[in-house]
């Protein structure tokens, strides 16, 4: 571990042009529609499938609900729980979308 530690502190000592950020590209350039449609496809797969998770959480809850009924409000709070960590998912998704449109300049005009 401290070997790979020192040989990476070695080479972004020796090689500093590597850890320099680059210049920022021309406005308009063609990167600029890809991320649009970057930003619909990861909205749209973690929509989908945000949906497709909460809809199992949810089923086997129900499940579980019917098995044991005096677990009932134990079993939902999890529930409850697990489908705010599933809904963050897409929110994140959305924050990452925003960002990509925004961000990198779309041109209207």
């Amino acid at each position: 571990m401290r070997r790979s530690s020192m040989l990476g502190a070695l080479f972004v000592l020796a090689f500093p042009g590597v850890a320099l950020a680059a210049d920022a590209p021309a406005a308009g350039g063609w990167l600029a529609p890809f991320t649009v449609i970057a930003a619909a496809i990861g909205m749209a797969i973690a929509a989908g499938l945000c949906g497709l998770g909460q809809g199992r959480a949810v089923a086997a809850a129900v499940e579980a609900m019917a098995r044991q009924p005096g677990a009932a409000a134990r079993i939902q709070l999890a529930m409850i729980i697990g489908l705010a960590l599933i809904e963050s998912l897409a929110i994140y998704t959305l924050v990452i979308a925003l960002i990509l449109l925004f961000v990198k300049g779309i041109n209207f005009a």
